[in-house]
C-alpha cells in the first residue's frame, strides 16, 4: 500500500485488514485439522460471507461439501443448520409456521410462531434444485430479504445469515433447475473439483485412522459483523472499476461492446449484480489478502465465480464443447487490466 493512501485510511480499518488476514490464515489451519485441500473452495465461502452475500456450491457427491461447511460454521463461532431438499419439501418446512398455543393456566388459545430451520447463521441447502419451484422461492425471498412473512407477520432472521447451497450436477432427472433469475441471487457458483492425487491419499489414511480432530473458533459473529462493514469502505480507483465494467459489458451480445466470440457462444449476458458484485468480492478478496486497495488482479480472481452462472452459452458453444468457464477465460485474455492514472 502506498504511503498516500495509508495515511488516508482509518487506524482502526487497517487494524481490521491484518485482524482478518491472521485470522484467515488461522481458520486455514483449523479447517486443515479435517478438510484436506479445497482451500480455494474455503476462500471463496469466506468472500462470500465477507460480502453479507450467498454462494452455490456444485460438485458431485462425496467431496466433503457439508463438512466443509459445518466445520467453518465452527470456526466462525457460528450456528449451523442442514437442509435435505427433498420433492416433497414444503416452504413451511424452512421458513417455519403458526400453530395453536393452549396457556396452560388460562386455558387461552392463541397462534404462536415456530421458527423453521432458517433461522440459523449458516444454513447448508443440500442439492436445492430437487425440491418445488415454490419452496425454491420461498427460500430465495427469504436469502434476499432476510426476513420471512407468516400470518401477516415479518420475522428477522439472525445476523449474520449466509446460505450455501449445493447442486449435484450428475443427476437431472427429477430436480428442478433454478431459473437464472434465481441463480443471480448467488454471488459466487463455485465449482467444487476432485482432490489431486496427493491430496486423495491424505484423505484416504486420514479417514481410515484414528479420531477426527476438534476445530477452535477463530472469529465470532461481531467480528463479521464489523469486518462486512469494513469491506464496504474498502477504496477502489476508477480503471479498477472501468475494468470490471468491460468485462461485464462484452458479455451483452446486443450492445457494441460485445466481443465476436461472446456474440458466437451466449444467448444472454451478465446483468449489472455481476459489475457490482465484482467490485464487492474483489474488496473482500483483498483484505484477506492484507490490502486496503483493490486492484485489477483481485477483479479477475473473482470473475469465474461470479460470471459462470450468470452467462448463458448458446446451441453453438454447447455443440463446440465451449462452457460458460471457458468464455470467461477468454474474456479475461481479451480485456488487459486498465492502469492507474498518474
Amino acid at each position: 500500500m502506498s504511503e498516500e493512501n495509508q495515511a488516508n485510511t482509518p487506524a482502526d480499518d487497517l487494524a481490521a485488514v491484518e485482524y482478518l488476514q491472521n485470522s484467515c490464515r488461522l481458520i486455514r489451519s483449523e479447517l486443515s485439522k479435517v478438510i484436506v485441500g479445497q482451500m480455494d473452495v474455503v476462500e471463496q465461502i469466506l468472500i462470500a460471507i465477507l460480502t453479507r452475500s450467498h454462494a452455490l456450491l456444485v460438485g458431485v457427491p462425496g467431496l466433503a461439501k457439508t463438512l466443509m461447511i459445518s466445520t467453518l460454521a465452527d470456526t466462525l463461532h457460528l450456528k449451523f443448520k442442514r437442509i435435505q431438499f427433498t420433492p416433497d419439501l414444503m416452504p413451511s418446512d424452512i421458513t417455519g409456521t403458526e400453530v395453536i398455543y393452549q396457556d396452560p393456566a388460562t386455558g387461552e388459545r392463541q397462534f404462536r410462531f415456530l421458527p423453521g430451520p432458517i433461522f440459523t447463521n449458516i444454513l447448508l441447502a443440500d442439492e436445492i434444485n430437487r425440491t418445488p419451484p415454490k419452496t425454491q422461492a420461498a427460500m430465495l425471498e427469504a436469502m434476499q430479504e432476510r426476513k420471512i412473512s407468516v400470518g401477516g407477520n415479518d420475522h428477522k432472521l439472525p445476523e449474520p445469515f449466509f446460505v450455501l447451497a449445493t447442486q449435484n450436477p450428475i443427476e437431472q432427472e427429477g430436480t428442478y433447475p433454478l431459473p437464472e433469475a434465481q441463480l443471480d441471487r448467488f454471488l459466487f457458483m463455485i465449482n467444487v473439483e476432485y482432490p489431486t492425487f496427493e491430496e486423495e491419499s491424505a484423505i484416504m489414511r486420514r479417514a481410515t485412522t484414528g479420531s477426527m480432530e476438534r476445530v477452535s473458533p477463530v472469529l465470532t459473529s461481531d467480528d463479521i459483523l464489523k469486518l462486512q462493514k469494513i469491506v464496504r469502505r474498502v477504496p477502489v480507483a476508477d480503471h479498477v472499476f472501468n475494468y470490471a465494467e468491460k468485462i461485464v459489458r462484452v458479455t451483452r451480445v446486443k450492445t457494441p461492446e460485445a466481443t465476436d466470440f461472446c456474440k458466437k457462444w451466449l444467448s444472454w449476458g451478465a446483468g449489472p449484480r455481476a459489475s457490482m458484485n465484482l467490485i464487492l468480492a474483489a474488496k473482500a478478496r483483498a483484505m484477506l489478502n492484507g490490502q486496503y486497495y483493490v486492484s485489477c488482479e483481485d477483479v479477475s480472481a473473482v470473475a469465474p465465480p461470479i460470471l459462470r452462472h450468470r452467462i448463458v452459452p448458446n446451441f453453438t458453444a454447447q455443440s463446440e464443447g465451449v462452457t460458460a468457464d471457458d468464455i470467461v477465460r477468454k474474456i479475461l485474455e481479451t480485456i488487459p487490466p486498465d492502469e492507474p492514472v498518474k
